[in-house]
């Protein structure tokens, strides 16, 4: 499964042996429920370790920890790059040209007033 890609798109995301795994790796010294991905406070993804099991972020073993952009995961014989890739926004274009109009339509509704104001007197 080297240089493959799993996107998170639901939390919890487990990571492990089992067939309810949202990410299955069947490497040594994975287990059937080694590790999960949480969205924990002010929206940041923490790793959760599994009791008994063993894993490290960037060479530090640890139980829970959250996660940065380029952490490498390492769980038995696996290792894993945590990335958050950049979110991509919806067209808004029409949205945008659709104020656009409005404003130049006011805009001349206010020129267009203060000329009959200005002729009227």
């Amino acid at each position: 499964m080297a240089g493959t890609e799993s996107v998170a798109r639901h939390f919890p995301f487990r990571i492990g042996r089992a067939a309810s795994a949202d990410l299955r790796l069947e490497d040594a010294g994975v287990w059937d429920e080694h590790l999960a991905l949480w969205m924990g406070a002010e929206l940041s993804v923490e790793a959760v370790v599994q009791p008994g099991a063993l894993a490290g972020i960037n060479g530090q073993n640890v139980r829970r920890a959250p996660l940065r952009n380029g952490d490498l995961i390492e769980m038995g014989a696996v290792q894993l790059r945590f990335t958050l890739t950049p979110t991509r926004q919806k067209p808004l274009w029409l949205f945008e040209a659709a104020v656009w109009i409005g404003l130049v339509c006011v805009c001349l509704a206010q020129l267009g007033l203060i000329y009959w104001l200005l002729s009227g007197v």
